[in-house]
């Protein structure tokens, strides 16, 4: 981007001149001389030195922060019609252009006079280097190993149909002398159609990439299909683009252009072969943990430059040497670190810059009518074309109709890549100011029209696979347990992989464990879900991300090896935390999981206390609990087993439930039933029930003053019905089971709650409780006032405080609410299998035998819990 026109370094060099009293003139060689005051950059004061503006530093801040100022006005008033950044960046540049804003001749020779663009555009181009630079390194090349010839195929049809309708496009305004203004415009721009065609079939990585997040679509198998294809579009958009410079510059097929390729080529394999090693040695050096060196970081921004420098040297643009630099920087914690260093101040500062300029060459006012109305009747052609091209290709595939055209509507996202290939076309004469405005006006509605019509388009509802088994109650003792484990660091490995041996597997009852690494969206551009297989041994990890996927990889393998009954599938989803829950949720979808574990967000410090380890991981826990497809498990760590080893058969455990009623809590002793069943696990359940003394809680009621109060007294009664019906099957199949206490507690409040679990101290390995969620309890009335973790309900957040039993693990659980999709013996649906006058038969006769022959047993249960303390 040498320049705005032709004789603008003479036009600058006059203005100047005229200005700060430079003087021109020839020496012996009839060479052109330029000298300048030592005062042109900056001025000393206003007082002594006039007008700050005629002075290039002063006149550039002022510019700086007058296209800040309009751009982040014009994206907080866009932010409501769900517009991408991108679109209020071209209108900021357009307004302040000739267009609008430039029109005034005070304005535009005041704010943005002649000899104050190449300023500009310099800072513009640094901007530019270093944004290339920064979408090089979050982009993933191995997404296309992934995803295959799948991606490849979708992004060639819908890439060949828009660059033939771009490039008729371009023969067809060319013939059009009022439009181009030359008298034989085939023959000055016959390379035009080149980059017509590329700009309007290329697809925008980084803006679909946010457009899909914004969505809530990134997570979801078309999102994953769409970053992939754009992905492979933009590969293909870089090849064009160098091949058309090359042309451009060459003129024709000769052994110049020959030789312009070949040292793209060989540019590309010094990257591969020498600059990523360098920095994988640099990766090396760094210890885990630690922070870069200063030293290698300069070194690798510098780097930017010196490639920038030396593809332009060459013959390709600059921008292309700083966007293969970006690529070959490994995926991991160096590249965080360039994206936090880098991304607000170029993304925020510099790259305005670039858009202002191309909203000072848009000058809308000489576009006639005729134009106007060819170019939108193109772009929608155009647009269509992506389309359709891409449908063919996705129903070949056996996709979705409505998601193969919003596929192809994502696809027509345009952004950064297109107003560079517009840009360049304009420095290189192939592209005049009229086409030029054409053309980044039709980028610029192409782009903004996708999320409005995608958000009414396409609304995916919730796919719910028709399954059963959403809970542990509903999920037979002889069948396959499916459980979701997730994982944020290794350190939750060892309680999780005790906690799954305490459940007991076996090959009549089998435990498939999906082990699923839970890992930030850092130094990406896309959301991905890995799917592990076994590591080929000796294979060194390449960031510290992945060394920690092993890590958990190899002791679920050990464990899987050492344990009879458990199937373990290991995977990595890397997203943002505000979506990472769709993830997790899909995936128990996909899999028909009935139980999804995930670690608590505070870790145990070596004093016994609890702090917090990432903020982040309590709202994943929170969003999890809203949208699971199945029931839900939050595991408080503090050393389940007292050993960071594998569980073996041989490790004891004790465990305690804390009935209280409802859902939840019949989820929680199912789980713990199940647990029972291991011969090294011994289990204590005790009830709370409501004496004479309670005090029912104050119900919010509605405007009569009853209606609620009744609602929630109905609930509540036929959620008792239900736990006395569990409760008395729980009793009739433990009544030989000496491993197996079941103790009852009459309580007023919640401080005899208190006092009765605070009893409890020391004694057992975890608590399994449920987390209540929906009951009002009299028994726990008082307990939520102080409550620092809602989301583990009252007795999950006291069991889990910092105060309160140091060396006991917690499991709180909740039990899936069926919303009427897939199932057919949800506890929703106990009213319709169970009367009341049957299920207090049920109960009558369970007692009647606990009376008969059950006596001394349940007599010697009560004793237990009295020496243990209950």
């Amino acid at each position: 981007m040498s320049g705005l026109g032709g004789n603008r370094t003479s036009n600058i060099a006059r203005n100047v001149s005229s200005t700060h009293g430079a003087i021109w003139g020839t020496n012996k060689t009839d060479e052109l001389v330029f000298c300048y005051g030592s005062n042109i950059i900056k001025s000393n004061d206003t007082w002594h030195a006039g007008n700050p503006l005629d002075f290039s530093l002063p006149l550039f801040i002022l510019q700086l922060t007058i296209i800040v100022i309009t751009t982040r006005f014009l994206v907080f008033i866009l932010k409501p019609l769900r517009q991408p950044r991108i679109v209020a960046e071209i209108i900021g540049g357009v307004l302040l252009g000739p267009s609008v804003l430039g029109r005034s001749k005070l304005f535009s020779e005041t704010i943005f006079p002649m000899r104050s663009v190449m300023v500009l555009e310099t800072m513009a181009n640094v901007g530019l280097l270093y944004f290339l630079f920064l979408v090089g390194v979050e982009m993933d090349l191995t997404v296309i190993k992934r995803t295959g010839k799948k991606a490849i195929t979708i992004a060639l049809s819908g890439l060949v149909l828009p660059f033939i309708i771009g490039a008729s496009f371009a023969v067809i305004l060319l013939h059009m002398e009022k439009v181009v203004g030359h008298k034989n415009p085939l023959e000055q721009n016959r390379f035009f159609f080149l980059f017509a065609g590329v700009a309007l079939s290329v697809t925008a990585f980084p803006v679909l990439a946010r457009i899909l997040a914004e969505l809530k679509l990134l997570s979801t198998e078309l999102g994953r299909v769409a970053l992939s294809v754009a992905l492979v579009n933009d590969i293909f958009a870089w090849i064009l683009l160098a091949l058309s410079i090359a042309l451009v510059q060459n003129k024709k097929v000769s052994l110049a252009f020959l030789g312009v390729i070949v040292s793209a080529i060989a540019f590309v394999l010094f990257c591969i072969f020498v600059i990523r090693p360098a920095i994988g040695w640099i990766i090396q050096r760094t210890p885990e943990g630690e922070s870069f060196n200063e030293f290698y970081i300069s070194l690798i921004l510098a780097g930017v430059m010196v490639c920038g420098f030396i593809t332009d040297t060459i013959g390709t643009h600059s921008i292309f040497g700083a966007f293969v630099f970006g690529l070959v920087i490994p995926n991991g914690p160096l590249g965080t670190v360039l994206i936090e260093k880098l991304e607000d101040f170029v993304s925020g500062l510099l790259l305005p810059i670039f858009f202002t300029i191309s909203g000072l060459r848009t000058k809308i006012g000489n576009v006639r009518g005729p134009e106007w109305g060819y170019a939108f009747f193109t772009l929608i052609l155009a647009s269509l074309g992506k389309v359709g091209g891409t449908l063919l290709i996705c129903l070949y595939y056996k996709m979705q109709i409505n998601e193969g055209i919003t596929l192809g509507l994502l696809l027509n996202t345009k952004g950064l890549i297109e107003i560079i290939i517009l840009n360049i076309g304009h420095d290189q004469k192939v592209i005049d100011e009229n086409a030029f405005a054409l053309l980044v006006l039709m980028t610029m509605l192409m782009t903004s029209i996708i999320m409005p019509i995608i958000s009414e388009f396409y609304r995916p509802a919730r796919r719910f696979i028709p399954y059963k088994r959403r809970t542990l109650q509903t999920s037979k003792l002889d069948s396959e347990l499916r459980i979701l484990a997730c994982i944020h660091t290794p350190r939750n490995v060892p309680t999780i992989i005790n906690l799954l041996e305490a459940s007991h597997p076996t090959k009549k009852s089998p435990i498939s464990v999906y082990a699923l690494h839970l890992v930030e969206l850092t130094g990406r551009a896309s959301a991905m879900l890995i799917v592990h297989n076994t590591r080929k041994s000796g294979r060194p990890a390449l960031n510290r991300t992945q060394a920690q996927s092993d890590h958990i990889i190899n002791a679920f393998e050990n464990y899987e090896q050492h344990v009879g009954g458990v199937s373990v599938k290991p995977l990595t989803a890397i997203s943002p935390y505000s979506t990472m829950h769709e993830d997790i949720c899909n995936l128990a979808e996909d899999k028909r999981v009935a139980f999804i574990l995930v670690p608590f967000h505070k870790q145990q410090t070596v004093d016994g206390g609890m702090e917090a380890t990432n903020p982040a991981f309590r709202t994943v826990n929170q969003n999890v609990l809203a949208n699971a497809p199945c029931s839900v498990g939050i595991l408080v760590d503090r050393g389940l087993g007292g050993t960071a080893r594998v569980a073996s058969s041989h490790t004891a455990h004790h465990i305690a439930v804390l009935f209280f009623g409802g859902p939840d809590d019949r989820e929680a002793l199912s789980y713990a039933w199940r647990m029972s069943e291991h011969p090294e696990v011994n289990l204590t359940v005790l009830r709370f029930l409501p004496g004479k003394d309670t005090i029912d809680p104050m119900i919010p009621s509605d405007d009569d003053g009853s209606l609620k109060i009744l609602n929630v007294i109905t609930d509540n009664e036929r959620e008792k019905k239900r736990d006395d019906l569990f409760i008395s099957e729980f009793q009739l199949k433990i009544v030989n089971d000496k491993s197996i206490v079941y103790t009852e507690r009459v309580v007023n409040n919640g401080e005899e709650t208190v006092a009765i679990i605070r009893t409890m101290e020391n004694i057992y390995d975890l608590y399994i409780v449920g987390r209540g969620q929906g009951m009002i309890s009299p028994l726990t009335a008082g307990l939520t006032d102080w409550s620092e973790c809602p989301e583990l309900g009252a007795i999950g957040d006291l069991l889990s405080s910092s105060d309160f039993a140091a060396t006991i693990s917690v499991l709180v659980v909740q039990q899936y609410v069926d919303n009427g999709v897939g199932t057919d013996d949800s506890p929703g649906q106990l009213d319709d299998l169970f009367s009341i006058d049957y299920m207090n038969r049920w109960t009558q006769w369970g007692q009647g035998l606990n009376h008969g022959r059950g006596d001394v047993q349940l007599g010697n249960m009560h004793q237990r819990g009295t020496r243990n303390g209950l």
